[in-house]
C-alpha cells in the first residue's frame, strides 16, 4: 500500500522537555509522536475514543527511534508523520523529527500499533466498518 499523506505537528521545545543540559529528553520525541499521531487522526475527523467506543485499542507493539541530532530548549521542532501501511492487525506510523528552522532530520521513528480489544486484550482481525473505511481513507 502508497504511504498516506504526511501530516506535519509543531511543538517549540520548552524547559520541561529537556534534561538538566537544555537538550531534549530521549522520552520526549515519544510523547511528540504521540500528539502528532492523534492531531493527524482528528484532523481527519478521526478520534482516538472513538476507536475504543468501538472496542478497538491501539497498542504499540513496536517502536524504533534513530537519533541525528539533539534539539535544544527555544527550538521549534516539526514532526512529520504518515501512515506507511496496514499488513493485517498492524498500523504501521512513520515519524521524521525535523528542526524547523533548516529543515534538518533530527529523530526517524517508526511505531506499529494493533488493533486489539480493550477488554479481552485479544487481537482484532476485523475491524468495525466504520473504521475501516476511516483507515481506508488515509491510505
Amino acid at each position: 500500500m502508497a504511504a498516506s499523506q504526511v501530516f506535519e505537528y509543531p511543538v517549540v521545545v520548552y524547559p520541561h522537555h529537556t534534561d538538566y543540559a537544555g537538550i531534549v529528553w530521549h522520552g520526549t520525541y515519544i510523547v511528540w509522536m504521540e500528539e502528532a499521531r492523534v492531531a493527524y487522526l482528528r484532523s481527519h475527523h478521526i478520534n482516538f475514543a472513538d476507536w475504543v467506543a468501538a472496542g478497538v485499542d491501539l497498542p504499540v507493539v513496536d517502536l524504533s527511534l534513530r537519533y541525528r541530532q539533539s534539539l535544544s530548549m527555544g527550538m521549534t521542532a516539526t514532526i512529520k508523520t504518515w501512515l506507511e501501511s496496514r499488513r493485517g492487525v498492524r498500523l504501521t506510523w512513520q515519524y521524521d523529527i525535523q528542526d524547523a528552522a533548516t529543515g534538518q532530520s533530527c529523530v526517524l521513528g517508526t511505531v506499529v500499533l494493533a488493533t486489539v480489544d480493550p477488554k479481552s486484550r485479544k487481537i482484532v482481525r476485523r475491524l468495525p466498518d466504520a473504521l475501516q473505511k476511516a483507515l481506508d481513507r488515509l491510505l
